[in-house]
């Protein structure tokens, strides 16, 4: 059984580029997998491993006393994850595309998963879900708003269009594990918005700790890993992912005539062009045939083979 952690933090790291190196050795040596993003503002990513090794990754990072008290919460899973470890430098460690934006010190109200009901009954309060579309289609809290953005870097945009006539209102805001409706709310903080309120460890820790038949929550919660998408308990979804768009499908989708493994889906189908739709299809025989050879496969290792393919031609 493996260990996921998700975990962030919002802290002032003006040498995070010095931090790279060595946290990707230390991490390395435990046999540690997933994404970190380093940044000016702080840490934040998924990684997977052996539970003691998770323990003694999160004890690293703590030991620089900036990364103190970082948000983290584990799930489990029977299958890895992640296929390898990357440490990522960034200029923000989630995208908003706003700068000035001061999380750490002016951010909305935490609020408790066990105190989250209660706010988000009240029919006064306006309920708004942080993530991106594909993330609300297929899971969201009973009566929330979705902004319809394909990215996070369009939530400033929705805020100005949409967000003034709530200004005397309360705001509640919520995402996956907490990153993204801390950032939102230190936005609209920014904005003059006063009663702005967000899920502590997002919809993850509300998934955990709230008992299903108590919960507001409605369908499942996508996740950026290879397990796609989590219902309450954090137990494994029924989603699998298409390989070319990274959306969520179930497997009535796969019956679609649209659908070809690793290369479209429904949804994406006709939006990619030719060449795009033969890499797709090349990394994919590349994960078949790595599979064949019991090979864990890494995809960009697929893009090489094409690239070096396309130069011979």
């Amino acid at each position: 059984m493996l260990t996921i952690c998700a975990l962030y933090k919002f802290t002032r790291l003006d040498d995070f580029e010095k931090i790279q190196s060595s946290l990707k050795i230390f991490l390395d040596s435990l046999n540690i997998k997933g994404t970190l993003l380093l940044a000016r503002e702080g840490v934040n990513g998924t990684i997977a491993g052996d539970n003691v090794c998770i323990m003694k990754s999160l004890d690293y990072l703590q030991k620089d006393e900036r990364l103190s008290g970082l948000e983290y919460k584990l799930s489990y899973s029977e299958k890895p994850p992640f296929k390898r470890l990357k440490v990522k430098l960034k200029k923000e460690i989630v995208t908003l595309g706003v700068s000035d934006i001061d999380p750490i010190h002016s951010s909305g109200t935490y609020v408790k998963p066990v105190d989250w009901n209660e706010l988000i009954s009240d029919p006064d309060v306006v309920l708004i879900d942080t993530r991106n579309n594909y993330e609300f289609e297929i899971g969201s809290f009973k009566g929330s708003i979705n902004p319809n953005t394909e990215t996070f870097r369009e939530f400033p945009a929705y805020t100005e269009n949409n967000l003034e006539k709530f200004r005397d209102k309360k705001i509640a805001m919520f995402c996956t594990g907490g990153i993204r409706c801390e950032k939102s709310t230190a936005y609209l903080k920014s904005k003059g918005f006063e009663n702005v309120f967000h899920l502590q460890g997002g919809i993850l820790k509300y998934l955990e700790e709230i008992k299903e038949d108590e919960s507001l929550w409605e369908g499942e919660c996508f996740v950026f890993d290879d397990r796609v998408a989590v219902k309450h308990n954090l137990v494994l979804g029924k989603y699998d992912q298409c390989h070319a768009c990274r959306f969520p499908i179930t497997e009535e989708d796969k019956e679609h005539p649209h659908y070809e493994k690793g290369a479209s889906c429904a949804r994406c189908y006709g939006t990619k062009n030719s060449v795009q739709v033969e890499r797709y299809r090349e990394r994919e025989k590349q994960v078949q045939l790595a599979k064949g050879r019991g090979e864990s496969h890494i995809g960009d290792d697929a893009n090489k083979i094409i690239s070096k393919s396309n130069k011979k031609t």
